[in-house]
């Protein structure tokens, strides 16, 4: 946990912006009303100055709150707002008036007091965290003094955010560690709510260890997601996800999700209550917290008086010691197959760790993969330390945590260039039928130990049903739902490793004869639609030479965009989705060398080693149509 984090208030608001749940800290408030006197005592603020009122030791109660959280997404168009300063919409004192990204997750809040004959009050900086149907705001403990460089952006005449000034958000954030803090606040509480409290995956070494009866009850044999701990705890609340890996790169929709599980009240007010005491947030995994309540302590787990024991290992291990690491990196793609278009790929990954060692010791190891993996984002577990960390000696030193535990979170660029690489291709004949063609290279360049367990492209086509196709693939097996053809290049249970193979397919796809689809006009951005386009659609008919552009034109004039469930699907169905999973080495270059981890006091442990890559939004933008792209800055 960050040094100097405190919590002043939190709230968890449902999708009706109604608070469910609130929890205030009076000792953490006590101190921002110290320093709010003590900064006020020290200005000299006059009655013509606009900001006298926003440093204030106020905090709302669950009505205000909720209100002026409603009204804040009626003037920002959003739960999250616009993030950018929009025309005819941004106001001077909003979130989007700062003009900076970073306010759809760190927002303010303009609260009229109805106790205070209907002063306006200014809350920020205010985490913003969508879980399930609910809306999780966390308030950490700033400075007043960033507080009110704060409500001076919100009213500054000019946009964007310059490089450098010190005036800028960026700045401001970064002298706030607490926010770091908060943020792991509002996470560790929205898996609680979604019950996602499952460890990191840790995968363990096909190679018996032992051998023999010992192997089979240990379940060291390929066995994946160990959880178990030193002392018997009970079963944790029901993971929403059907399987233990960490989720990586997922997007957070701007909407909360509805179905959500019922929210269990005591267990977030247990939790908050032994994982922040005083609002100070020591311990924010629920496991210890879990297994602490269940099971208490004995005198056996008594340490002497010259041990400090660290709040993230309330029990010590006992039992056979080793210590396993897991490399696991989702992989994200977008190729198009053009010159004008560079294609991007990046790596985002994490290295958990289990560490089954008596008593408090100290593992440290090199990081020789970081200069060769060209890390761009790191980050560490709060029990390590970095005390050599540059372009030649990188290091890093922890006291590991009891169980499974993300040692390591980090962002690259792939090494080894795309395991899958090509183009496709899809072109609409006819209103109903479209020609598609694939031309895929797997595994070009990658050698043994990387095998590729599975890979399955999809054609995703969310509003129109697919009647048949015709085409045969060079390799593999095709399957058809009604909105989708999955072409499985690699089935589960074979694999790829040591060679590349080149995959063709070929084919047609009928659909369903098309039902236009009217909504109500509409004065969005997108422009209004209604019945009167049918006498647009026959003159453009005529003026149109291309037949497939009027195809497009006629098959997306009736599809707005904020109606799709596949925002990439917008004007025609552009791309296809590739999934597949890579064991046997990382992509990016990260490595961790078992015979370079030591521990102290020295013990005889083994150190084992794993790594699985999976696809996260591996896309192929078909060549023949209209795809986005990010711009490239010319300096």
């Amino acid at each position: 946990m960050p040094s100097g984090c405190s919590i002043r208030a939190l709230w968890i608001l449902n999708s009706l912006d109604a608070v469910v749940l609130s929890r205030k800290f009076p000792v953490v408030e006590k101190q921002w009303r110290a320093a709010c006197k003590t900064m006020n005592d020290n200005s000299n603020n006059t009655e013509e100055d606009p900001l006298k009122h926003t440093i204030s030791p106020f905090l709302p109660n669950d009505a205000e709150l909720s209100s002026a959280f409603a009204e804040r997404k009626k003037r920002e168009g959003s739960l999250r707002g616009y993030g950018i300063r929009v025309n005819n919409q941004s106001v001077k004192g909003s979130d989007s008036w700062v003009d900076d990204p970073i306010t759809r997750h760190i927002i303010s809040i303009n609260v009229e007091s109805k106790v205070e004959g209907g002063e306006n009050h200014l809350l920020w900086p205010l985490i913003l965290h969508l879980r399930g149907s609910y809306v999780i705001l966390v308030l950490p403990l700033v400075e007043p003094v960033h507080l009110k460089a704060y409500a001076k952006l919100c009213r500054k005449s000019d946009c964007g955010n310059a490089v450098g000034v010190d005036a800028s958000l960026s700045s401001i954030l970064l002298d706030t560690p607490s926010i770091t803090g908060a943020f792991m606040v509002a996470h560790a509480i929205g898996d609680i709510i979604v019950g996602d409290v499952v460890d990191p995956e840790v995968v363990v070494n096909a190679a018996p260890s032992v051998g023999g009866l010992l192997d089979s009850l240990t379940g060291s044999i390929g066995i994946t997601g160990i959880s178990s701990r030193a002392k018997p705890v009970a079963a944790p609340v029901a993971s929403a996800t059907p399987s233990g890996a960490a989720s990586i790169g997922t997007l957070t929709a701007d909407t909360p999700k509805l179905g959500s599980r019922p929210l269990d009240k005591d267990t977030l007010r247990n939790f908050i209550s032994s994982a922040m005491p005083f609002g100070t947030p020591l311990d924010l995994n629920y496991s210890n917290i879990f297994a602490i309540k269940a099971n208490g302590f004995s005198t056996s787990d008594l340490l002497p008086a010259d041990f400090k024991q660290p709040a993230w290992k309330p029990y010590l291990f006992k039992g056979k010691q080793r210590i396993l690491f897991t490399i696991n990196e989702t992989i994200h793609a977008a190729l198009y197959d053009r010159e004008e278009i560079s294609d991007t790929i990046s790596v985002s990954g994490q290295i958990n760790c289990r560490a089954e060692l008596e008593g408090l010791p100290d593992v440290s190891l090199p990081l020789p993969g970081l200069n060769k993996a060209h890390v761009e984002v790191l980050s560490f577990h709060p029990c390590a330390q970095v005390p050599e960390h540059g372009a030649d000696k990188q290091a890093v030193m922890f006291s590991p945590p009891l169980g499974n535990f993300v040692l390591v979170h980090y962002q690259a660029n792939c090494g080894l260039g795309p395991p899958i690489k090509g183009f496709y291709q899809l072109s609409m004949v006819s209103e109903d039928e479209g020609a598609f063609l694939f031309k895929l290279h797997l595994m070009e360049g990658y050698k043994a130990p990387l095998t590729m367990e599975f890979c399955t492209v999809t054609m995703p086509f969310p509003r129109r049903r697919v009647v048949s196709f015709d085409g045969t693939p060079s390799v593999g097996a095709v399957l058809t739902t009604e909105h989708s053809i999955e072409w499985k290049i690699i089935p589960i249970g074979r694999s790829l490793s040591g060679k590349s193979i080149e995959a063709t397919f070929p084919g047609t796809v009928r659909f369903a004869p098309w039902q236009i689809q009217r909504l109500p006009s509409s004065n969005s951005g997108f422009g209004k639609m209604g019945d009167e386009d049918s006498d647009v659609e026959i003159e453009s008919t005529n003026n149109m030479a291309n037949v497939e552009e009027f195809l497009m034109e006629k098959m997306s004039k009736d599809l707005p965009s904020v109606d799709l469930e596949e925002p990439f699907c917008w004007q025609a169905y552009k791309y296809a989705k590739v999934s597949f999973r890579i064991a046997g080495a990382s992509l990016s270059g990260m490595y961790v060398d078992p015979k370079s981890v030591s521990i102290y006091p020295t013990v005889k442990a083994p150190v084992e080693l794993s790594s699985q890559v999976t696809s996260g939004d591996y896309i192929l933008w078909n060549t023949l149509g209209k795809c986005p792209s990010a711009a490239v800055a010319h300096v």
